[in-house]
């Protein structure tokens, strides 16, 4: 930060009872009234450098003993800024810098401190010290425009706020390696020490002290010059965003009282949240899911338009792959001890609308990859949300059903996520127990769960049967003792003629290709003899079961 030193004489400024005096010998003969301030100061030092006050004095009869009284309450800057002004026709030496510049250079403007009135008067050093320091400086300027917008209309001011938004434009587009000035960068983890190249987002940071709209001008005009890339203008509305929006997950604790949440506050929110979506460029990769999705768990906590929500669910749903479990927990505004299970739904169906469109090759094992990261983290969700006591089973199914199978490769999260909903639900129907339970593909549960769910005793009993069936199937095959004792007859003896008539021989030789056909048919069906003979023996052992209300076991 640069700063600059006028005046060699020391302050000589008091206060006494909220009055601001100048200690000399020579009695005061013109009292400023700024605000609620009253100053005791002099006629000479301050008509010298002051045309305004030249202006009020030769109106004023000047032959009076008393002392002239002017209100200054409209001067910009109020008090403090007309001190710094008197203080410099008094000589008295002040600091000036980008925190108190705005306020010096518009009351000095307010009060005609001009080259006309005096030379080197107070705005031509004003502007010098602006044009030779703060410009060149890169936190210089974000500090006086963040100081012009607490000045009434400051902020359409050309000759201050274009300057400096030319300046920080200009610093932005340097290349990290030839940054050489102080910056601000808090990224967990990150030490300057420990790094000597400065970090390509370096500038993010500050710029996201800016009013929004002097930000959104920022990023407009960096963009516009295509020299940097769209994940870099991404990464700088995800650090105005943590600054500038509340955190949802943070308010549930929090009483939704009207203090909290204010008219006022809401509405400023939402401006911010509005301008952020709109600014998000284009390019794929440009913002991560999480942070789309964190977006999304604000607009529905601030209540932003239908058509922001829209774009945030449309957005989210491309990159939904990049999410965790808890980017989908979406607590509810009315209700933040619950979640938003219908805008997880719109996410995820807007993520599969990717795949009702031709894929080209190329980009086939990418999204085949992307399908089976969303089954494990949608799976996850479905545990957290199963806890639930108020969803019903035909939302909760619903949700589960709507992952096509190529989604799961493997049915371990989703028997966690029914078996909770179980446990949290002990009072369903046989019916409501066997709808859920079907969405069970017994042959994608891994040993270690198949083996806990065939000690459930939360499961129907046709899902146990099931499952041992599956357990039976997976088991290495024995080979049949008839086959091992075949395999002993000799070579010979297997040439031979079976005992009985030549009609015997026929009409057996016409079973043994009766069999062989029905074989082949099965093959052909897709299943081999055994496998029919195992399926037909599930469906007799599942029926019986179910007729007789207990369990049963297959000896294997």
């Amino acid at each position: 930060m640069k700063y600059m030193k006028l005046g060699t004489k020391p302050d000589t400024f008091y206060t006494e009872e909220a009055v601001r005096s100048v200690l000399s010998d020579v009695p005061a003969d013109l009292i400023i009234r700024t605000n609620s301030t009253k100053f005791l100061l002099h006629k000479f030092p301050l008509l010298l450098k002051c045309g305004l006050l030249q202006r009020f004095c030769s109106n004023i009869d000047s032959n009076s003993d008393q002392p002239i009284s002017i209100a200054l309450h409209d001067i910009p800057g109020g008090e403090e800024a007309f001190e710094l002004c008197a203080k410099f026709c008094y000589g008295i030496t002040i600091s000036l810098s980008a925190h108190n510049f705005v306020q010096a250079i518009s009351a000095a403007r307010f009060l005609q401190m001009t080259e006309s009135v005096a030379k080197g008067n107070f705005i031509m050093k004003l502007e010098s010290f602006f044009e030779s320091f703060i410009l060149h400086g890169w936190k210089d300027p974000i500090v006086t425009l963040q100081s012009a917008g607490k000045l009434s209309g400051w902020l359409d001011n050309p000759k201050i706020v274009q300057p400096c938004m030319d300046a920080i434009v200009e610093k932005i587009l340097t290349h990290p390696s030839k940054v050489t000035w102080s910056y601000t960068y808090t990224r967990p983890g990150y030490s300057k020490k420990d790094r000597r190249s400065v970090p390509k987002d370096w500038w993010t940071e500050d710029v996201s002290e800016l009013d929004l709209d002097l930000f959104r001008s920022v990023i407009s005009t960096v963009r516009a010059t295509r020299k940097l890339p769209a994940a870099l203008m991404g990464e700088a509305l995800h650090v105005y965003a943590c600054k500038h929006l509340p955190d949802p997950m943070e308010a549930q604790g929090q009483a939704q009282s009207s203090t909290a949440r204010t008219e006022e506050t809401l509405a400023k929110h939402k401006r911010v949240l509005e301008s952020i979506v709109s600014m998000i460029p284009s390019e794929a990769g440009s913002v991560s899911g999480r942070f789309l999705l964190r977006l999304l768990k604000v607009a529905i906590y601030i209540g932003a338009s239908p058509s922001t929500k829209a774009e945030l669910v449309r957005r989210s749903g491309r990159q939904l792959d990049e999410a965790t479990t808890s980017d989908l927990l979406i607590p509810l505004p009315s209700n933040p001890q619950e979640y938003d299970i219908g805008a997880v739904d719109a996410v995820l169906e807007n993520f599969l609308l990717q795949f009702r469109r031709p894929i080209p090759p190329e980009e086939s094992e990418r999204m085949l990859g992307s399908m089976a990261r969303v089954g494990k983290i949608f799976d996850s969700y479905l545990q957290v949300i199963a806890q639930n006591t108020d969803l019903p089973v035909s939302k909760f199914a619903d949700l589960a059903e709507s992952l096509p199978d190529m989604a799961r490769q493997e049915h371990d999260g989703l028997y966690q996520a029914i078996d909770t909903y179980l446990k949290e639900h002990p009072d369903l129907s046989k019916t409501e127990r066997k709808r859920l339970c079907q969405l069970i593909d017994c042959q994608k549960l891994s040993p270690e769960a198949r083996a806990h769910a065939i000690a459930n005793d939360r499961l129907p009993l046709r899902t146990i049967v099931q499952l041992l069936f599956a357990e039976q199937e997976r088991a290495p095959p024995v080979r049949p003792s008839t086959e091992i004792s075949e395999a002993r007859v000799a070579p010979d003896d297997r040439r031979r003629p079976r005992q009985g008539s030549d009609g015997m021989l026929g009409h057996t030789g016409e079973q043994v290709q009766g069999g062989r056909a029905k074989s082949l048919e099965m093959r052909r069906m897709g299943r081999s003899p055994s496998e029919s003979r195992m399926a037909k023996k599930k469906e007799l052992a599942v029926e019986r079961a179910e007729g007789s209300g207990n369990k049963i076991r297959i000896h294997q």
